[in-house]
């Protein structure tokens, strides 16, 4: 069976844990206190030396510690009700919408809390290594987070999903991405109603709850 190290409420294993979900894969949950750090001990080290969660040990024994290779590994072999695309030009753009939705989505958010949180003093990048804060990055992340909501409202206000007319692993990061930003105070405009209704929409799934 799968193996999922995992933290309730994070949003990195949370986007795992919404792919196994619209798979319809079973998998045992193992919880990683991160709130006192046990993903940096010895322990978890050995699972994964990079001290983040998610990680996903796989039937082979093998274990994926980035949203990526998981959701490559898990897509190949499972390959039913397709997340990464059927076709050529839907795997690009789905591609294409899930780097954004990650990089002008989830970065920016990370950006804005990980430079501010007085929590997270020392620890402005994800990862074994102390990386001190920046003030100016937490603005410039919040900065950020609107242009995406402002980009992402635009696109779909002519697209059923992220990537087009099929649910895929870029509507499970957006739908993070969303949720996610509530932790920094930032959150889609009520003009943005393209982008609200679709939310809705996503709250309407059961990966959703998970």
């Amino acid at each position: 069976m799968l193996t999922l190290y995992d933290f309730n409420g994070a949003p990195s294993p949370r986007r795992a844990k919404m792919f196994l979900a619209e798979k319809g894969l079973e998998f045992k949950n193992i919880q990683v206190d991160i709130r006192s750090n046990e993903q940096m001990g010895e322990a978890y080290r050995k699972i994964n030396p990079r001290c983040t969660v998610p990680a996903l040990v796989v039937e082979s024994g093998e274990v994926l510690t980035e949203n990526s290779e998981i959701a490559a590994y898990l897509e190949a072999q499972y390959p039913d009700k397709p997340l990464l695309g059927s076709t050529p030009i839907e795997k690009a753009l789905i591609a294409k919408w899930n780097w954004r939705a990650e990089f002008d989505g989830l970065m920016a958010i990370a950006e804005a809390l990980r430079n501010a949180s007085k929590s997270m003093k020392d620890r402005a990048l994800p990862g074994p290594r102390n990386v001190k804060q920046i003030p100016e990055l937490a603005e410039r992340g919040q900065e950020r987070i609107a242009w995406f909501f402002e980009d992402i409202n635009e696109h779909l206000k002519e697209n059923k999903y992220i990537a087009g007319e099929n649910y895929s692993v870029a509507d499970i990061t957006t739908t993070i991405c969303v949720d996610f930003a509530k932790w920094v105070k930032a959150a889609p405009l009520e003009t943005q109603t393209a982008l609200l209704e679709w939310h809705d929409r996503m709250k309407e799934r059961p990966s959703y709850r998970v």
